[in-house]
């Protein structure tokens, strides 16, 4: 799977998409995958990354590619 992907128009890396989906820093990301999921707001492709915000939590993030909605799995 290619380490960056188009997200809203522009391309990220999953660091990239991981702050943007914590709407801060993060310590680390793995590679971004597709979630077997639509996006609940406009139907459209969710991408999935997991990261490290801090040294002791891994949070796993969705992002649909096309709208702002975006999810964790704390939500």
């Amino acid at each position: 799977m290619a380490d960056n992907r188009v997200v809203q128009g522009r391309m990220v890396t999953a660091v990239a998409l991981a702050e943007l989906i914590e709407n801060g820093d993060v310590m680390d990301a793995e590679s971004i995958t597709d979630a077997d999921r639509d996006c609940p707001d406009c139907g459209g492709d969710v991408l999935e990354v997991g990261y490290m915000p801090s040294v002791t939590e891994f949070v796993t993030g969705l992002k649909c590619q096309d709208c702002d909605w975006q999810a964790t799995d704390r939500d």
